[in-house]
């Protein structure tokens, strides 16, 4: 009768087992902290900086992936103003605008904390034109004459500092140097977009839509 009793036992037991197993919903506990997160963004920019030692402003739109939140790689385009009294123009006053973009490359540094390290790169191409400011005011016969649209390469490397608000939300404070191959503006001097800028930029997204977990299904 007693190893009956014992038997009895043993199988009540296993039987309380099995529904708390069940009663768990089969989870399993385990550390996942540093299993690969995902993340996208939209990216907008504001630069201020010089072409040509004069002042320039410049604004940047730009969509990435971020795998595991210490790499960045999309896409990126920035469009350009600058006042100029010379830059190789037969003229004393007159504006510089266009635009340029490429591929948007970023890593980073220190990934797990409030504050972040990044090296963002730009590398692609863009377009310049100008506008004379010395028309006589509702004379506008030469302005098309006077604009020129040639193309350029540019590299653009830089360094940010990232400020991790949550999840969704992060903004980044920096500065990077354009370096543009030589183009030809009226008359024929060649002449390039190379100089400093510094600025702000907000990121809205998900930066790690793989949430860590304690608990994951069997």
């Amino acid at each position: 009768m007693i190893h009956q009793k014992a038997i009895y036992l043993t199988i009540l037991m296993m039987m309380c087992q099995g529904l708390i197993a069940q009663n768990d919903e089969d989870y399993i506990e385990f550390n996942d902290r540093y299993n690969v997160v995902h993340g996208v963004y939209l990216g907008l920019t504001a630069h201020y900086g010089e072409i040509d030692n004069e002042n320039s402003y410049m604004m940047g739109l730009k969509a990435a992936y971020v795998a595991d939140k210490k790499f960045e790689i999309g896409l990126i385009g920035v469009v350009f103003y600058s006042e100029q009294d010379d830059f190789g123009l037969d003229t004393n006053e007159f504006d510089i605008y266009g635009g340029y973009g490429g591929v948007h490359l970023e890593p980073i540094l220190f990934r797990h904390s409030k504050f972040s390290l990044s090296f963002p790169l730009l590398l692609g191409g863009g377009t310049v034109g100008y506008s004379r400011d010395d028309f006589p005011r509702g004379d506008s016969s030469n302005m098309d004459n006077d604009r020129n649209w040639p193309a350029f390469f540019i590299v653009e490397p830089g360094i940010n500092v990232l400020f991790n608000f949550s999840r969704y939300l992060q903004l980044e404070i920096g500065g990077r140097y354009r370096l543009s191959s030589k183009f030809n503006m009226l008359p024929v001097t060649p002449v390039d977009l190379n100089g400093y800028s510094f600025g702000i930029g907000v990121k809205v997204g998900v930066f790690n839509l793989g949430r860590n977990r304690y608990k994951k299904h069997l």
